[in-house]
């Protein structure tokens, strides 16, 4: 049942910051700042020096079985390429698995641990794939390569799939991903944007309550 619980707070939570930096302290110091802006799910990829320290740290210091909790939050592993890297992740601590690409043995390994599995695509062929692999929401990636129609395109002959676009997701563009029935967002380097070498946190912080703001907005409508 955590998983399928994973799953439904993922998408309620419905902005997922993907967090690249120099160091595991740099990222770890970033997903702190952005939880504490309202974002609730953490992605942090694997290019990171150190990445599963920085896994292991914050998944230590958050929860993710209360909603209510001042320190609630989902943390997971991004740039996920093969399922050695996906298990390595998950043993430190990372409650969902995020890649690039399609990869059976990677959504096979999740699938077996009962850990939520987010691979790329972006042809009908890979989504159809990912779907009889049992794969519950597909990463479309990456997203600045399309518009937010695509989804709508997808949906005609696969009404039932579940798309999480990343890449290019920005606050000018958020509302028109969640209108055309994106079912989740994954933010990035404009997430960190303005961050600049004095490395002045709260950037993130407000940066994120916009982007909290931008999503809970865009559900309204």
């Amino acid at each position: 049942m955590k998983k399928l619980k994973l799953i439904q707070n993922i998408v309620d939570a419905g902005v997922v910051a993907v967090i690249r930096g120099d160091s595991a302290e740099e990222v770890i110091e970033i997903a702190r700042h952005a939880i504490l802006g309202g974002i609730k799910v953490i992605e942090i990829t694997l290019t990171v020096p150190k990445a599963l320290k920085a896994i292991e740290t914050l998944s230590d210091e958050f929860q993710s079985d209360d909603l209510t909790a001042d320190n609630y939050a989902i943390i997971g592993a991004g740039t996920v390429l093969d399922p050695e890297t996906a298990r390595a992740a998950i043993l430190n601590g990372a409650e969902f698995i995020v890649s690039p690409n399609l990869n059976e043995e990677t959504v096979k390994l999740c699938n077996r641990y009962r850990v939520p599995v987010m691979p790329g695509a972006m042809t009908i062929q890979d989504m159809q794939s990912a779907l009889e692999l049992g794969v519950d929401i597909i990463k479309l990636f990456p997203g600045n390569a399309f518009s937010p129609s695509m989804i709508k395109a997808v949906k005609g002959p696969l009404p039932q799939v579940n798309i999480m676009p990343t890449g290019g997701v920005s606050l000018d563009n958020l509302h028109e991903w969640i209108k055309a029935g994106a079912a989740a967002v994954g933010i990035g380097s404009d997430l960190t944007k303005g961050l600049g070498e004095s490395k002045d946190y709260q950037v993130i912080t407000e940066k994120a309550r916009q982007y909290m703001n931008a999503y809970h907005e865009a559900k309204q409508q």
